[in-house]
């Protein structure tokens, strides 16, 4: 009867231990602990029998303590392939974050590079204009040629952007100091050209006074002394409160 016993709790825990093996994959770590505990349990209660001394049941504890081994090992390795999935997924992590950065850096990057070809806004002679950055440079470049005082450099860099940038934000003030540099080379009739034009484009511009007291002067300086006298009476006209008025004033009056 005894051994009948034995044998159903053998069978029962054989049938439990299979079971648990196949599943073993699936435990967390306190129901894998908790199967191993009640296997042990189960060992030991069938050890603590009188009937353990029978052969048949000391092989069939045997086989469990050795299933019990099995089971230990099946988890081990689970849980030893577990370590390695969660070393390669945060390999994976790591490898997506720097995949990122690298986007992200790639992007910057783009974006930084766009801007450089982007419009931008700047202030020039009291006026905020929009301009490509291209334009930007290159007018502060020949800018800087002429606050130098190399008048001719300055022209012909003047002279290029003009040609180059013909529709640019720029060309008024371009074309008011191509006409200085003229002037300042003595190139009187081409200065006149480009400080009419000017007026043309923008006859409000701050520099407009300025630009139109210029073209008397060159007039002057090419002995048309009738058309100089009639392009300061109409500045003292088109801009009375202007300082080129004033001067043009006092040099009308010296000319009478």
């Amino acid at each position: 009867m005894k051994h009948s016993t034995l044998g159903q709790c053998t069978a029962v825990a054989a049938l439990w231990l299979s079971q648990s093996v196949a599943q073993a994959a699936l435990f967390e770590d306190d129901e894998a602990r908790r199967a191993i505990l009640d296997l042990r349990q189960k060992i030991e209660q069938l050890s603590g029998s009188g009937s353990a001394q029978n052969k048949s049941h000391a092989e069939e504890i045997f086989k469990l303590r050795s299933a019990l081994l099995d089971l230990q090992g099946q988890i081990d390795a689970v849980k030893a392939d577990q370590a390695r999935l969660r070393g390669a997924n945060e390999q994976l992590l790591r490898e997506l974050s720097d995949q990122q950065q690298r986007q992200k850096d790639v992007q910057l990057g783009l974006e930084d590079r766009l801007r450089k070809f982007e419009p931008i806004k700047v202030m020039l002679d009291g006026a905020e204009i929009t301009v490509e950055p291209v334009e930007k440079r290159e007018y502060e470049a020949v800018m800087g040629v002429f606050r130098k005082g190399d008048f001719a450099a300055a022209q012909t860099g003047l002279t290029n952007f003009t040609q180059r940038y013909a529709n640019s934000a720029y060309l008024p003030s371009a074309l008011f100091w191509l006409g200085n540099a003229e002037y300042a080379n003595k190139d009187y009739s081409a200065a006149v050209i480009h400080f009419k034009r000017m007026l043309s484009l923008t006859p409000k511009h701050v520099r407009a006074s300025e630009a139109m007291l210029a073209i008397a002067n060159c007039q002057v300086e090419l002995k048309d002394t009738k058309v100089a006298r009639k392009t300061m009476e109409e500045l003292v006209k088109s801009y009375p409160d202007s300082e080129a008025a004033l001067a043009a004033k006092e040099r009308l009056a010296k000319m009478k």
